[in-house]
């Protein structure tokens, strides 16, 4: 049976996928991300890649593969909408430059974010991933390092936790700083644990 609640939140993501603010992407534009209002967890990145993009499916990739065993948890837990919300800084593929993605359309965060994060009020813990997601969640100061900010993960959780890109590009930074593998990935899984099992 479909309630008033259900109809409403179908409607604002069609609303959301509808989106057409930077119709001058290179792809176009093609909103991802999932939300529900029932949702505990929040997975706050970036902005999708170029494979996200065509598949239409976020972190349905190595990294993703890295994240899910991040946090302990499989696929089906992982893209149950009622469980985990996944929403970018930027909904759409930015375009690639010589250094890589592009940094996010902040044109998207300013039209979406508060509005998708209003519907989803009983989010309990926010992985945070990446600069632009640092920025809007936890506000560090510009000069802080990526590495110094997550090093701080106490300041934040249990609500926030402040992570790198577990893209395989990070496999240098993550053998570098081992401390995040031996201390705060427990700490995170024990949390999600605790947050699915509530």
């Amino acid at each position: 049976m479909t309630t008033s609640s259900d109809s409403d939140i179908e409607q604002f993501r069609a609303e959301v996928r509808g989106c057409n603010i930077c119709s001058d992407l290179p792809l176009g534009p093609r909103p991802i991300f999932q939300i529900d209002p029932r949702a505990r967890i929040l997975i706050a990145g970036q902005a999708p890649g170029r494979i996200t993009h065509h598949k239409d499916q976020p972190f349905d990739d190595p990294s993703g593969e890295r994240l899910r065993a991040w946090m302990g948890i499989d696929r089906s837990i992982f893209y149950d909408t009622s469980k985990v919300a996944i929403v970018p800084i930027g909904l759409c593929f930015p375009g690639t430059g010589k250094s890589g993605d592009f940094a996010p359309r902040a044109e998207c965060a300013s039209a979406w974010r508060e509005k998708m994060l209003a519907r989803m009020p009983d989010i309990a813990c926010t992985l945070v991933i990446g600069r632009y997601a640092l920025d809007w969640h936890i506000g560090p100061p510009k000069k802080a390092s990526l590495t110094s900010i997550v090093q701080d993960w106490k300041t934040h959780a249990p609500v926030r936790w402040p992570m790198p890109h577990p893209s395989p590009r990070n496999n240098r930074w993550l053998k570098t700083n081992p401390w995040f593998e031996s201390d705060v990935l427990p700490a995170l899984r024990a949390r999600i644990a605790s947050l699915l099992n509530d």
